[in-house]
């Protein structure tokens, strides 16, 4: 590396990260360009660009508050930009797109935050096994009202779960759901994946076969990308061939749902729940419908959100500027 890198990163990610990046850069020429300042300054010299967490802040990919607007456009007008590493495990938001498409590659923190959501996705499917939504009503009514009759719930072993996505999140929650003796089946792009280690063997199908295994579906456990392939996948179809009483639980991405078919699978009593992380359009509108029904458990795309998560997404980062400075760019980690 014969030029000086300029780096732009948040005020914040220089102070966490200065250390780590000078024993990566060192003795290769470098420059840190605080974020808030080349905002302010216009410079659009930056070679490589790290988007932390706290730069996207309350924004959603719907809604982009003007700060970030400017981080965006500044972004867009620097011609030097070879390759963003961002703190998302998705790069569906247009600004990455537009990127990709001058060729900048966008590198994603893809497994990062995986433990965590595997997680809130267990919690949404084990409080909506055990009827926690109606519950917590009836504790806010004072009712005391045990679970007998139509209200006892159904044992979890044995039930399947259809987790669409096996990545870093799919494969952990399948194991975590293993662990409780359900029965796990896995839609996939690929069918071979020699590093993945399962303690028990996995059901997997195709995307193309995927609506054949619904009718046996107890949950449909969303956690794949936004693709051309899984757009609009969970349609009024896809969910008439769930058995009457099956459960969604939604950690992807909103558009992966057609929610208007999803809000009347709801509300026919058809679906018997779900847990939503995410939809169509965030914020959620105040007039959405899945606000107000009580077999539905909605949050505010928070499921990745972890206090650990900086610290790993940060060492991301230093990896794949380490192999970028070690001139192994083929080896930065993929989209």
């Amino acid at each position: 590396m014969t030029q000086t890198l300029r780096i732009l990163m948040s005020q914040r990610s220089i102070d966490h990260l200065g250390a780590g990046v000078q024993a990566v850069m060192c003795p290769h020429a470098y420059e840190l360009l605080a974020l808030e300042d080349a905002v302010l300054a216009q410079r659009t010299d930056a070679d490589v660009a790290f988007i932390s967490r706290e730069v996207t802040g309350a924004s959603t990919k719907h809604e982009i508050h003007p700060a970030l607007h400017q981080v965006y456009e500044l972004l867009r007008q620097s011609p030097r930009l070879q390759w963003v590493h961002i703190h998302s495990a998705g790069a569906d938001r247009q600004i990455y797109l537009d990127l990709q498409a001058k060729g900048v590659k966008v590198l994603t923190s893809s497994g990062a935050n995986a433990q965590v959501v595997a997680s809130v996705a267990l919690a949404g499917i084990l409080a909506l096994a055990r009827r926690f939504p109606l519950l917590w009503a009836e504790q806010q009514a004072k009712q005391w009202r045990p679970m007998l009759g139509e209200r006892m719930p159904r044992d979890l072993p044995g039930q399947t779960a259809t987790i669409v996505g096996w990545g870093p999140i799919g494969q952990k929650l399948g194991s975590l759901l293993q662990a409780l003796g359900l029965h796990v089946v896995a839609v996939r792009q690929h069918m071979t994946a020699p590093t993945e280690q399962q303690h028990q063997p996995v059901h997997m199908v195709r995307f193309a076969n995927w609506l054949e295994v619904l009718p046996q579906t107890d949950w449909l456990v969303l956690a794949c990308p936004l693709t051309d392939t899984t757009r609009q996948l969970v349609n009024a179809h896809a969910l008439s061939c769930l058995p009457r009483g099956a459960h969604l639980i939604n950690v992807a991405r909103g558009e992966v749902v057609d929610e208007p078919a999803l809000v009347a699978a709801l509300q026919s009593g058809h679906l018997g729940g779900a847990f939503l992380d995410v939809f169509a359009h965030e914020p959620l509108p105040a007039t959405s419908a899945l606000w107000a029904m009580p077999q539905v458990m909605v949050t505010p795309h928070a499921a990745g959100h972890s206090d650990g998560n900086e610290r790993r997404v940060g060492q991301m980062f230093l990896d794949n500027l380490q192999r970028w400075v070690d001139s192994d760019p083929a080896q930065l980690a993929a989209t």
